[in-house]
């Protein structure tokens, strides 16, 4: 039963092996496939030509699950898919390069999880550091940083208690499976970061490329999950971010490095003119309802005033409170049939809304001096009209 030697010699990417047991779960005498686990998925590629399904340790054996059968005995020709090899070495460095990183700008650290996919790769910190925008683009710097200066990346074998006494060595509890042995495989970047870790790696940092981190979200208490992309993924994310960066820069008449200023002083003048519309909308309306107050009628015993008003409803049940002099029971309805009404109380609002409601569907209610309705099967002068015929 032969353990995976993708790890430890992560640059064998063809072998032949015989066949220790056959059909569609291969075992072989020796492999180099990496199994899943870690937060690493398994390698890619072939055995005597069939496509490699999936790859798992089970009771101690490398288990090759193939798309046929392979028969127990033969001497097989494997192949490992090089470029997905290398995309999984490249993200798991870059992983422990993070980690480094966070090292530098977090407090309380420590792993609360690891998993890399084809798009991305997440590392999840333990840590009482809230991390912020700054933070985020700090770490990408340091991690850019780290990869420039073509750091050496060693891994060995240290006696489990020797690997467990050192300060400097991270420990992902979470899923790192080789802890509990007499020996632990721990991996080293020179001067930046060792951590325990059973994955296979690159030996210097300049083989990562540019890395990208895309997102930050806390997926539980405590915790901080960082993404990030390598590759293709992390140039295309670059690519687009500074096409968006230079499109902004292009739209605001500045450049990238003063767009930041740009954007700010777009943001207080788009306040500014918010804060200007809604007081000349305040204004219009209050003139409107000025205007429906010289125009009031009698009913039941009570000056009312309604008319369609060109504002949110929203809007329009704060401002009927405020009722115009003389007038007890004041009834806006917007031109999408949704009305408010304030009154004095003499006039019960909710009994005002009930009564329109009866008559034109819809639904609402309300306070006995402030009520609201919606979805009235009416345009606002029917229900205008309504009231002044009633």
């Amino acid at each position: 039963m032969a353990l995976s030697k993708a790890a430890e010699d992560p640059g064998t990417l063809t072998f032949e092996a015989t066949v220790d047991e056959g059909g569609d779960a291969v075992v072989l005498s020796e492999t180099y496939f990496y199994p899943e686990g870690g937060g690493q998925p398994a390698d890619r590629g072939t055995i005597g030509g069939l496509e490699v399904l999936d790859v798992q340790t089970v009771d101690g054996s490398v288990v090759h699950h193939v798309e046929s059968t392979i028969e127990e005995g033969d001497l097989v020709e494997a192949r490992i898919d090089p470029e997905f090899r290398r995309y999984c070495m490249r993200a798991h460095t870059a992983s422990h390069v993070l980690y480094g990183a966070g090292r530098r700008v977090m407090d309380d650290l420590g792993y609360g999880g690891f998993g890399i996919t084809p798009e991305k790769v997440r590392v999840d910190f333990e840590t009482s550091t809230d991390v912020d925008d700054v933070t985020l683009v700090e770490l990408e710097r340091l991690v850019n940083r780290c990869v420039w200066d073509s750091r050496e990346v060693t891994w060995e074998r240290l006696p489990r208690e020797e690997a467990l006494g050192r300060e400097d060595v991270a420990f992902n509890a979470k899923t790192e499976e080789g802890i509990a042995g007499e020996t632990v495989r721990v991996v080293e970047v020179d001067g930046w970061d060792a951590a325990a870790c059973g994955g296979t790696h690159v030996s210097n940092t300049r083989e990562l490329g540019p890395v990208t981190l895309l997102s930050r979200s806390n997926p539980g208490e405590g915790l901080t999950r960082i993404e990030f992309a390598v590759g293709r993924p992390g140039v295309e994310r670059r690519v687009t971010e500074k096409e968006a960066a230079l499109g902004a820069a292009g739209a605001l008449g500045t450049n990238v490095q003063e767009l930041t200023d740009a954007v700010e002083r777009l943001a207080d003048e788009r306040e500014e003119a918010i804060a200007e519309r809604d007081d000349l909308r305040a204004r219009v309306l209050d003139a409107r309802l000025v205007e429906l107050a010289g125009d009031a009628f009698e009913r039941d015993g009570h000056t009312w005033a309604a008319g369609v008003v060109d504002t949110d409803a929203n809007v329009l049940s704060e401002r009927v409170r405020d009722l115009p002099d003389g007038v007890d029971v004041l009834v806006g309805v917007t031109e999408d049939a949704r009305l408010a009404v304030g009154t004095t109380g003499e006039v019960d609002a909710g009994d005002v809304v009930e009564e329109l409601t009866d008559a034109f569907g819809g639904g609402g209610g309300g306070s006995p001096t402030a009520a609201q309705a919606g979805g009235l099967d009416a345009d606002g002068e029917e229900i205008v009209s309504f009231l002044r015929d009633g």
